[in-house]
């Protein structure tokens, strides 16, 4: 296990094998969608995309569960159509929205539009039904430090990781990103009731304490908003 301090509130759970780790973060996602489905009529599933969710993804689609009044979406979306190798609402369809899960009601970021500014307003009708707070956040992270889209070097970042804001969802352009994007926004994701950092790879965790070293580099390693109590962070090499 990695030995590193951690902020307070903050716990770590981690493993050699990134299937063990993938399952595990499954049963304790499900563990909280079934207590939650107990209090409340439905429940929200905001996920992030990548490879490493993959494993993460076929094991919570084995969960029994009642699929069906959970909202599931991801936490932001690269402006390409499905069927893109760089969408991750494809890589959604195809690897949790499988087998049980199969019955989830899933809110797509990816609407009609040329740009993800255009798609705006369709998007935001699409999670019209939403339900705040989001109940599970499963979050990754990149090597810059972004977490969703929420990339240091988008001119969008600041009113996205305005706390003030009552924006759902924003247009993202940073000029490091191959694809325009589009993603929810700090206080819609730093709301949820629990939320995870997924990640893999020594890398990561280098990532990882550079951004709890630095508490006030919030704007130049967005993930460290997301670094506080109620944190469980899942990793694997």
């Amino acid at each position: 296990m990695p030995d590193m301090p951690l902020p307070d509130g903050v716990t770590l759970e981690s493993g050699e094998d990134p299937q063990e780790v993938a399952e595990a973060l499954a049963a304790d996602v499900a563990r909280f969608l079934v207590q939650r489905l107990e209090r409340a009529g439905r429940a929200s599933l905001v996920v992030s995309g990548g490879s490493t969710p993959l494993p993460f993804f076929r094991a919570l689609s084995q969960v029994d569960l009642d699929w069906s009044r959970v909202d599931v979406l991801l936490a932001d979306e690269r402006w390409v159509p499905e069927g893109d190798p760089a969408s991750n609402t494809t890589l959604v369809r195809e690897n949790l929205l499988q087998n049980k899960a199969a019955d989830a009601n899933f809110l797509s970021l990816k609407q009609v539009g040329a740009t993800p500014e255009e798609g705006l307003p369709r998007v935001r009708s699409a999670l019209a039904g939403l339900k705040l707070p989001l109940d599970v956040l499963i979050l990754g992270m990149g090597n810059d430090g972004h977490t969703a889209s929420l990339f240091p070097d988008a001119p969008e970042l600041p009113e996205a990781m305005d706390l003030e804001s009552r924006d759902l969802v924003l247009a993202m352009n940073p000029p490091s990103q191959a694809q325009q994007r589009i993603t929810l926004t700090r206080p819609v994701l730093a709301g949820a009731r629990y939320t995870a950092l997924h990640l893999k790879g020594n890398d990561k965790l280098d990532t990882l304490a550079a951004a709890m070293a630095r508490p006030e580099a919030i704007m130049a390693m967005p993930v460290r908003a997301f670094l506080k109590p109620g944190l469980k962070v899942f990793w694997s090499p």
